[in-house]
């Protein structure tokens, strides 16, 4: 059998088909988007992400934090985002690394963006003392606290680090990576030699997302906690260990819709939030998919998922990675 070249016309065509390997994150919108969804998921609007009473408070906070970051990518100028020099991109891309770590040292302009951060929460502190307390806290750290904090939040460690300070460290470190991810040339980054790392800055993923519109319809990606940015990586995969033998999804049922079989049909409650198990490395994430909620964000759509994360641990299952704006003491 002889084999046909391709006309220019035809690679063309063919590229213009081909699954998005990486989505930059859209930081201008992003931030904005979240704090929306995350104040519906505090009002129990979100059908199939069933919210209980005692979780509403911290998702509002959340809610007021996120509103903080849309603020800070808007006041802030170009200049505190600048990216790495070119050189240094790409030596990264070349070698098949992350272009804009998160180990390793950070651009010192990541303390502005903190600093703006507690400047925009301060007028919400009036009246709610626990956030006022928290947010002295924070403004009184030492420049080397401050970054040992920073360090034990990029790394996940759950020593060194303060519960009640680390999501405020975290939504400061996720601004700057942000905005620095949406300024590269996603043709030019390359995946990493494991696909369970964001290509970008190689922190893990929070959650997956199934995809809809354009070229992305019906592809699943993997959510970077970090940066925003997601890569693309097959269904029925595990995103923790790469294997395919013993994936299972589990998910909970909203309260006000009764079990029905499964269907092909769009709007979905039961499969807008589940929990991908893998009964080979017995861990699990959470897949969120957009064809039953067009209005997912995967981060805040995690953190108001808590009773996935109740049932999944009863069963035996370990969380793959946390969430950034939810940490809890090592004890």
């Amino acid at each position: 059998m002889v084999q046909r070249l391709l006309e220019p016309g035809e690679i063309e065509a063919l590229d213009h088909n081909a699954i998005p390997r990486l989505l930059l994150p859209q930081p201008k919108s992003l931030f904005a988007a979240r704090a929306t969804r995350l104040r519906q998921l505090a009002n129990n609007e979100i059908k199939g992400i069933p919210v209980g009473a005692t979780l509403r408070g911290y998702l509002l906070l959340m809610a007021a934090l996120v509103d903080a970051q849309a603020a800070v990518v808007a006041a802030l100028p170009a200049s505190t985002f600048a990216l790495p020099p070119d050189a240094d991109l790409k030596l990264a891309i070349d070698h098949h690394m992350p272009p804009l770590p998160v180990n390793g040292e950070r651009p010192p302009a990541w303390r502005s963006v903190f600093a703006a951060l507690l400047d925009h929460l301060a007028t919400l502190a009036d009246g709610q003392p626990q956030l006022a307390a928290v947010l002295d806290e924070l403004g009184a750290l030492e420049s080397a606290q401050l970054e040992g904090c920073a360090d034990a939040v990029l790394a996940e460690l759950t020593d060194g680090v303060h519960p009640l300070h680390a999501p405020f460290v975290a939504a400061a470190l996720q601004v700057m990576w942000t905005m620095r991810a949406a300024q590269l040339d996603g043709q030019r980054v390359q995946p990493l030699v494991t696909n369970t790392l964001c290509p970008v800055c190689g922190a893990h993923p929070v959650a997956s997302v199934i995809r809809i519109g354009g070229q992305s319809q019906g592809y699943r990606y993997l959510h970077c906690s970090c940066c925003a940015s997601e890569w693309h990586m097959v269904r029925v995969k595990c995103s923790c260990c790469e294997s395919t033998a013993k994936v299972a999804y589990q998910s909970l049922e909203a309260v006000d819709t009764p079990a029905a079989p499964a269907t092909g049909k769009a709007n979905d409650p039961s499969k807008v939030a589940r929990a991908e198990t893998c009964d080979e490395c017995h861990t699990y994430r959470k897949i969120f998919n957009q064809e039953h909620d067009y209005n997912i964000d995967p981060l805040a759509d995690d953190l108001a998922s808590l009773a996935l994360d109740v049932l999944v641990g009863e069963a035996g299952y370990a969380r793959a990675s946390g969430n950034p704006l939810l940490w809890f003491s090592a004890e």
